[in-house]
């Protein structure tokens, strides 16, 4: 797994010069696939729960995004539109890539092969339910680098066309 691929999966810890952290180092920016892959299993108020957290993890980093591109520019003209572009790439780039495309994505892997276990196994439907959860959490390290991807191709495409390259999420 690249850098990147590791940090949505395990989320990271922003620390402040004095060490003081920001944000918990725990599994957020990915928890609704990990809600996705068990929705068969658990009532359906916690895979919401799980969309949640990770929507807490992208507005989080909107806003520290936003941070930093405040204190990059310090007061020269144009800041307040260089942070709002920052924050408005990041949470739009999170949002999709983060939560939006890999929970249905997860999602619909999980519903196909719970039919399709359904129709081909005569497994009693608890090992069909744990099947396909596990094959939702074995979905998501191969699943993350082509969303990651297409996102940024999307956004090239589109809205990052109206303030330009050099201020894209990284």
């Amino acid at each position: 797994l690249s850098a990147l691929e590791l940090q949505h999966l395990i989320g990271y810890c922003v620390c402040k010069a004095d060490l003081e952290c920001i944000y918990i180092s725990v599994p957020t920016g990915y928890a609704n696939e990990v809600g996705e892959a068990f929705r068969a299993l658990v009532p359906v108020s916690l895979v919401w729960g799980s969309y949640a957290v990770a929507t807490a993890y992208v507005t989080a980093d909107a806003v520290d995004k936003g941070k930093k591109a405040a204190v990059a520019h310090g007061d020269n003209p144009g800041r307040t539109t260089k942070v709002a572009v920052a924050v408005v790439d990041t949470f739009v780039w999170q949002a999709l890539a983060s939560v939006i495309i890999p929970g249905f994505t997860i999602n619909r892997v999980c519903a196909a092969s719970l039919y399709l276990l359904g129709r081909t196994t005569r497994w009693p439907l608890p090992v069909r339910k744990w099947t396909t959860t596990a094959i939702g959490l074995s979905t998501i390290p191969f699943i993350i680098t082509p969303i990651d991807r297409s996102v940024d191709y999307l956004l090239d495409s589109s809205l990052r066309k109206v303030y330009g390259d050099e201020e894209k999420h990284k």
